[in-house]
């Protein structure tokens, strides 16, 4: 008898059939939900709290105008560009520098796509020489109060008076620079031709008054919050800032740009050529040891960019090379009259090695050594070339002591018994030794008549 299969019930009662599609109305609806969320996250611009704010780039210069400080303002203005800054701020505190650095950096923020804001600050900063002429040549010329700008006067690299026909080139050409930022930027070509010819200088109050800055503002939020909703032109664009409530982010020199700035230190240069220079003679009276060498390498190839790129007076350098000559010959020939010409030479090389023989100009930046690093270098050249020269000298024209003769004359105990061989200890070493007056008890003392060889002849003594 077959028996029969049968399928399982299926339950296709409306319940189940109206709760299958509740299910799958709300899975839909789901999936439909978030196509949609994407599409507009997408598709529609963010609400004003949600974009980002907008961003205002800070630079700043607190020393002298040098080639690396121009190779730092080209790399800011380009991340300022490449970020999408409102405008890029050079806070700025100088004495002054180079004219043809200060040139380029004012080629620079010409170009420049960025709005570029100069502020003096903080207060007791000042904007000198140089620093007039990239204040006058930037969008927005901004002082901080207890500031000053001025002192424009062209002056030679070591702070001294151009005269004659080149100093009136000089002069007439960066009067003609500076009048035509003014005139680019509407500010006091008038005063700014005064601050070249005459180096006046001004305070802030001064400067806002006559038209030489646009703004005061007491720090950065004050700066921003009037710089917002200022109209430009940059570059044939006109541009509005806005300013208020952005975010400052600080662009700092890179190690580089900071290592080779600084490198421009004239105590720096100083320091480097001076240990350069005793790490040469080190390697010189010591042939092989080569750490001096690369030492001496190293620092003096440093010290070679930085005379080079600072306002050397090469008639120092010639006074300071003269006085290691007198330390050397010293070590050969004895004498105080060396050393003291040395010391002179030397201290009289590096108070005159960054500034001209003739006096400076009152307003020209002070570039030079200070006198505690020139006192302190003095005392450790002398000191090296004395003590630690001196006696690698003085023990190579010591007599040699090695070999046996020494021993001739000298004392000892005897540690066996001679009769007549056996050893003595002389000059804590253990000997061989005979005597031609046998016996010598262990622990008598004795005294050396003769060296054979190795073997000692020795005699008793009370």
């Amino acid at each position: 008898m077959k028996t029969q299969r049968t399928l399982p019930s299926q339950d296709v009662s409306p319940q189940r059939l109206y709760r299958t599609a509740q299910r799958e109305i709300f899975w839909w609806s789901m999936v439909a939900l978030v196509w949609i969320a994407t599409a507009l996250h997408f598709a529609l611009p963010a609400p004003v709290s949600a974009q980002a704010a907008a961003r205002v780039d800070v630079a700043k210069i607190d020393s002298s105008i040098d080639m690396f400080t121009q190779g730092y303002v080209e790399r800011v203005l380009g991340v300022a560009r490449d970020d999408g800054a409102q405008a890029l701020v050079i806070q700025l505190d100088t004495p002054g520098g180079g004219l043809e650095a200060t040139y380029e950096i004012i080629k620079d923020i010409l170009a420049s796509n960025v709005p570029v804001v100069v502020y003096v600050s903080p207060s007791g900063a000042r904007a000198g020489s140089a620093g007039v002429f990239i204040t006058y040549a930037a969008h927005i010329a901004a002082m901080a109060p207890g500031t000053n700008i001025g002192a424009a006067h062209p002056v030679g690299l070591g702070g001294e008076e151009i005269t004659g026909t080149i100093g009136s080139k000089v002069t007439n050409d960066a009067v003609a620079h500076i009048r035509g930022y003014a005139g680019t930027r509407g500010r006091n070509s008038d005063w700014a031709e005064k601050a070249v010819r005459e180096s006046v200088s001004i305070t802030e109050k001064e400067a806002l008054n006559i038209h030489v800055v646009d703004l005061v503002a007491a720090d950065m939020n004050d700066l921003l919050n009037q710089l917002d909703g200022r109209a430009l032109t940059v570059n044939d664009r006109q541009v509005t800032l806005a300013t208020r409530g952005a975010t400052v982010h600080n662009l700092d020199m890179n190690f580089f740009e900071e290592f080779f700035h600084r490198l421009l230190d004239p105590n720096i240069a100083l320091i480097l050529l001076n240990i350069g220079s005793l790490a040469i003679l080190v390697e010189l009276y010591h042939p092989g040891v080569t750490l001096p060498a690369v030492i001496g390498v190293i620092c003096l190839t440093l010290a070679a960019v930085a005379l080079f790129n600072l306002p050397t007076n090469w008639a120092a350098v010639i006074l300071i090379v003269a006085a290691i000559i007198m330390f050397v010959l010293d070590l050969k020939v004895t004498s105080l009259v060396l050393t003291a010409g040395a010391i002179i030479a030397f201290v009289l090389g590096a108070f005159f090695l960054f500034r001209p023989f003739t006096p400076p100009e009152p307003t020209a930046p002070d570039i030079s050594a200070s006198p505690f690093v020139i006192g302190g270098l003095a005392a450790l050249t002398a000191s090296f070339f004395i003590f630690v020269l001196g006696a690698a000298v003085r023990s190579r024209r010591a007599p040699v002591v090695s070999g046996t003769a020494p021993l001739w004359g000298a004392s000892g105990i005897a540690t066996t018994d001679l009769n007549p061989f056996g050893t003595v200890l002389v000059k804590s070493e253990h000997w061989s030794a005979t005597t031609d007056q046998p016996p010598i008890h262990k622990g008598e003392r004795v005294r050396v008549t003769a060296v054979e060889g190795l073997k000692l002849r020795v005699v008793k003594t009370e």
